[in-house]
């Protein structure tokens, strides 16, 4: 009925018969197709409602937080903001207006806080602003990342017993024999027992890179026997991706801060960015020292990346995090109460589109993605048990998202495509409570903040990802593309 008359005029109802109307709608849909069936965005009045009984709560945000610090992970408020010793805003940050947010940062500078803007922008609510090009925030992320693992990891072991503690730098990652050298495996789950195997055996991996093309990076780490197999940790493959060179080791180094050729150096980066090399490696040094004088207390204030592969930056600019132990610095709040955030591209916007997703993948991929629409991979990741949603029957949405998804029957919006303007939130609560009784029982809370002996991780170990050729932190250029990649769809548990 709705569908059909979608579009039309929009006959007024008053509030309690809206909100009866939509809790019958919900009710109906988690009693006879599952509670997976209702959606509602996280900006939505009724998103908490919709996650209590267990439905999709979809989101516009990357999925690299939860990847890397937890599902569970939840941002440091405003006046922990205030607290902070060194902010950087980084990205788009609504540079023409006052967020609410903003009393805070100005707070924390009375107090002596360094905050260091970084975006295609200048801003005057900083000390210090690096102007990027747009889409290559990434790029000054890694750069910064060779910087704090050279003078922070290996000249001095500053955050040594951090990672060892609370990050999977120590865990070993089993590598397999691929074109003449090692790629990674998958991780062991275990730890060697220090940050490195450094002394030993060592061997070539293929590492991706895709600044210069889809080609590869030849680059060596030190190795321990698993039985039948090779394994090296974490640590020694990030600073195989970044470029920090140790003496002994095989494949192609950069030679100094200074090689252009190599990446990911300050100077490599240079090019990409406009961000002089020297202001590069000043920063990566005020964000190490001042994380190690004060215990973490740095945060990361991220903007709008609006660019195809936005979730890659966003990995290598949390990257800096884990590595200097600001394990709480990633101003984007998760998913609340434990309600994990599905993003809603998965309902429109890849929808029968003709992308072979396989374009994406590094030179060594197994082509499994290869002439792969995203939608067919959403479907399959849905049927693997992952945290997608299918199209739902009911969707609460803020503002209008079209075209619209196929087997939505009822739509709740601000406009007048939509069924129903949105309800009073607490009306619909109540109205649910009064119409499921013994049909719908709320789901339990999906997952509580990570506990002490929680790990963040640096290595995304999914099977996608290595097709990817993204398992670890790296730079893609902006350019042609997915809107947004299949890896940002995936959250891990």
């Amino acid at each position: 009925m709705y569908r059909r008359a979608r579009g039309g005029r929009r006959v007024p109802l008053d509030d309690g018969t809206a909100a009866e109307l939509t809790a019958a709608a919900i009710v109906h849909t988690v009693a006879e197709h599952g509670a997976d069936r209702v959606a509602a965005l996280s900006t939505s009045p009724l998103a908490a409602l919709v996650g209590e009984l267990g439905g999709a709560v979809l989101t516009e945000q990357p999925s690299a937080s939860a990847q890397m610090l937890g599902p569970g992970f939840h941002a440091p408020e405003g006046d922990d903001w205030t607290r902070a010793a060194h902010v950087m805003l980084w990205g788009e940050n609504n540079r023409l207006a006052r967020p609410a947010d903003t009393p805070w940062v100005i707070a924390g500078r009375y107090k002596g806080q360094k905050v260091v803007a970084i975006g295609p922008h200048p801003t005057r609510l900083s000390d210090e602003t690096l102007v990027v090009r747009p889409g290559t925030d990434g790029a000054l992320a890694m750069a910064m990342g060779h910087v704090l693992l050279k003078e922070f990891y290996l000249d001095r072991a500053v955050f040594a017993g951090h990672a060892m503690e609370r990050t999977d730098l120590p865990l070993l990652v089993r590598l397999r024999e691929r074109g003449g050298a090692f790629v990674t495996g998958g991780g062991l789950g275990q730890s060697a027992g220090g940050l490195s195997v450094y002394g030993g055996d060592a061997v070539e991996v293929l590492l991706p890179r895709f600044d210069d093309g889809p080609g590869l990076l030849r680059r060596g780490v030190p190795v321990v026997r698993d039985g039948e197999h090779l394994a090296t940790t974490v640590f020694d493959l990030l600073l195989a991706v970044y470029g920090v060179a140790r003496d002994g080791l095989p494949g192609c180094w950069p030679g100094g801060y200074d090689d252009r050729c190599e990446p990911y150096t300050p100077a490599w980066q240079e090019a990409f960015t406009g961000v002089p090399a020297a202001r590069t490696i000043k920063i990566a040094r005020e964000l190490g020292t001042t994380a190690g004088r004060t215990g973490g207390r740095c945060v990361i204030v991220p903007g709008r990346l609006e660019t195809s592969h936005a979730d890659t930056a966003y990995r290598a600019m949390l990257a800096l995090l884990v590595l200097v132990g600001c394990g709480r610095g990633w101003v984007r709040q998760g998913p609340a109460d434990g309600v994990p955030l599905v993003p809603y591209l998965c309902l429109h916007a890849c929808g029968e589109d003709g992308t072979n997703v396989g374009r994406l993948c590094w030179p060594l991929a197994d082509g499994v993605l290869s002439g792969r629409s995203s939608r067919s991979m959403l479907l399959e990741a849905v049927s693997d048990g992952l945290p997608m949603a299918p199209s739902p029957r009911v969707l609460a949405i803020p503002r209008p998202i079209y075209p619209l998804p196929p087997d939505v029957e009822l739509l709740i919006g601000p406009d007048d495509r939509c069924d129903l303007a949105p309800p009073d939130a607490h009306l619909v609560a109540d109205a649910v409570a009064k119409l499921a009784l013994d049909r719908v029982e709320p789901a339990p809370a999906e997952a509580e903040a990570p506990s002490a002996g929680e790990r963040m991780r640096l290595l995304l170990d999914h099977p996608w990802m290595h097709e990817y050729g993204e398992a670890l932190p790296t730079y893609r250029p902006p350019g042609p593309g997915l809107p947004v990649k299949p890896t940002q769809l995936i959250l891990l548990r």
